[in-house]
């Protein structure tokens, strides 16, 4: 079967101490804007099912692709995001930029100072939940809208790899992973946003 894996689009920024326990935040006009571009491309590919995370970034990255493709999201909770009890979100982009505590914190493993799993508990949670999601659809093709831990943790599992936190997937990004019934899988693809080049609307800003 062919399982693409699919970060979310962009959210909304949640600083710490805005009351919001746990943090969920929704897409911002610009991630709407690429979780439609997304659908837009994916509605080309027949697909036997949209699955996503139970977390608000994720499900509204899903829902444009699933009308796209005439399916109904199915959510799995096992898809969530390693941090998603933390009170506060924070995009990735601005951690790294500004050198921010919590970014030294996520890359070092110290997933807990972020309010999230443990690294191997998160692994071992994620692996699992994905493996039942190929065996779920022999020989189908399935979109599954997740997180960037989620699909680091996987993919890395999958090559061998210890680290957890291993490449930057982009908002949307589509990394294809292809499963024999024998069970050899491998990876087909890796991080693919030409999506948000090709669709894209001249009146638009750049991707």
């Amino acid at each position: 079967m062919d399982l693409l894996l699919i970060r979310h689009a962009e959210p909304v920024r949640i600083g710490p101490g805005s009351g919001s326990t746990p943090a969920d935040p929704h897409l911002t006009d610009r991630g709407r804007a690429q979780a439609d571009r997304l659908a837009r491309w994916l509605g080309a590919e027949p697909f036997d099912a949209v699955l996503s995370s139970p977390l608000r970034r994720a499900r509204e990255t899903a829902e444009p692709v699933g009308r796209a493709l005439g399916l109904d999201v199915d959510v799995v909770d096992g898809l969530m995001e390693y941090d998603a009890q933390s009170d506060f979100y924070i995009p990735v982009e601005e951690l790294r930029e500004t050198r921010d505590h919590h970014w030294t914190a996520m890359i070092e493993g110290r997933w807990d100072e972020l309010g999230g799993e443990p690294p191997d508990q998160f692994r071992a949670r994620i692996v699992p939940c994905v493996d039942a999601i190929i065996e779920r659809f022999p020989g189908g093709r399935v979109a599954a809208v997740c997180h960037g831990g989620v699909i680091n943790v996987y993919l890395a599992a999958l090559l061998g790899l210890d680290r957890h936190l291993w490449f930057h997937p982009e908002y949307t990004s589509v990394s294809r992973i292809a499963a024999a019934r024998t069970g050899e899988r491998s990876v087909a693809s890796l991080n693919e946003t030409a999506h948000l080049v090709a669709t894209r609307d001249a009146r638009e800003e750049p991707a």
